[in-house]
């Protein structure tokens, strides 16, 4: 029976895939340390994380054993990647996901922060009537700036039209423009005449820090700020203090540059108790709808990948899918270097030995290589100990095709 570790809770319907695969699921509560996980997950071939856990090049080095990496998120700048492809470790995540509730939380912020229902809701509760309109607005007209235009970027862009804004948006790369969106071709351009200005960047490194005190400085007097994306992108005490002068009006915050590891620790910030700021606790995609699916998609690539060895939409691998035929009993999945020859090497040692090849497919991607190849003879033990300690293999596995009857 096959193990798989799961912190920070993703959903249930992930136990319930796995178990279904006769895969034995291990739960713990929060996030761990490097020391921590490097102990835990020993034994395990699956470990499965949220945005809190780092999976470093010390972790998997003490893990040779693990086989797959599942990030119950969109992120994976919290997996070292680069080790993972060098020890043959397959990484998932949910790229789609959560992204419908990420945006309709942006929507209902752009729209409590622009009437000012933060404020309003303060001071009712400290029992204040203030009948007002000084600074309500409607979002309709009103200029919202995309900062990273993916697929939460996208799909804001067009919910955002639909209720009467004019989107702007500026990415790193050259992005199709969704309705009437209008690409700027700089961020500062987009800070400059954007009355709320959005950040959907991604986790890599190059991102840390992009938005600090000039940024903020570029931006419409009594303009907003959303962050949505990443802690580490944003200065804290830089926004504290364009909301302090008042240049910008408000703001909401779901992420932070250091997060508490489970739900009910501590948390302290500069921005608690300024009621013109949104404070959640990175819960962007955190509804029971997008919960659920990302318990179910990572889940099955995870048992497709352990099960049949299709990598399909993995992170760091060459995407596979191999149908095996009904004549098919053996599956061996090679990992390798990427190196000219491999797969000739592959198939002349399965030649050698009497092996018959029903089915075949090679990709590659940078420095990785990955072959798939299934067989209907018996299988040679002599050719897989051959390729197993060819120079270029980082690592074979040898699976039962779902179709074997034997």
């Amino acid at each position: 029976m096959r193990h798989a570790l799961l912190l920070e809770n993703p959903h249930s319907t992930a136990d319930q895939i796995f178990a279904q695969h006769d895969i034995e699921v291990v739960r713990h509560k929060g996030a761990m340390d490097e020391d921590e996980l490097a102990e835990a997950l020993q034994g395990f071939e699956i470990v499965g994380i949220r945005s809190k856990t780092n999976v470093t090049e010390k972790v998997l080095k003490a893990n040779p054993q693990l086989a797959a990496i599942g990030a119950f998120c969109i992120g994976t700048n919290q997996i070292d990647l680069k080790q993972a492809s060098k020890q043959g470790v397959a990484v998932f995540n949910a790229p789609y996901s959560n992204t419908r509730s990420v945006v309709e939380l942006a929507i209902s912020e752009i729209i409590a922060l622009t009437r000012r229902l933060t404020v309003r809701n303060s001071l009712l509760h400290r029992g204040i009537w203030d009948k007002s309109a000084v600074g309500s607005h409607e979002v309709r007209g009103r200029t919202l700036g995309i900062i990273g235009y993916g697929n939460i970027g996208t799909q804001l862009s067009v919910l955002a039209e639909a209720i009467g804004m004019k989107v702007v948006f500026y990415d790193t790369a050259e992005r199709l423009a969704l309705g009437n969106a209008q690409p700027m071709p700089t961020m500062d351009d987009v800070l400059r005449v954007a009355d709320v200005v959005s950040l959907h960047v991604d986790g890599a490194p190059q991102n840390t820090s992009m938005f600090g005190k000039r940024e903020f400085e570029l931006m419409k007097p009594g303009s907003l700020f959303i962050n949505l994306s990443r802690g580490f992108v944003t200065d804290i005490d830089a926004l504290v203090e364009a909301l302090e002068s008042k240049h910008l009006a408000g703001a909401a915050v779901d992420v932070f540059p250091k997060e508490p590891k489970a739900s009910g620790d501590p948390f302290t910030s500069p921005l608690v108790g300024m009621d013109n700021v949104i404070l959640t606790p990175h819960v962007g995609g955190s509804t029971e709808e997008a919960q659920y699916d990302i318990g179910r998609f990572v889940s099955n690539k995870l048992v497709d990948y352990v099960r049949s060895a299709s990598t399909d939409m993995s992170v760091n691998l060459p995407n596979l899918i191999l149908p095996p035929s009904q004549a098919s009993r053996y599956r061996v999945a090679l990992i390798h270097r990427n190196t000219p020859g491999v797969l000739a090497l592959v198939n002349q040692t399965f030649a050698e030995h009497g092996a018959n090849i029903t089915g075949q497919i090679l990709g590659t991607t940078g420095g990785i290589g990955y072959a798939i190849t299934d067989i209907s003879s018996e299988l040679p033990i002599e050719a897989i100990s051959h390729i197993d300690d060819m120079e270029d293999t980082i690592r074979m596995r040898v699976l039962r095709c779902p179709t074997d009857k034997a």
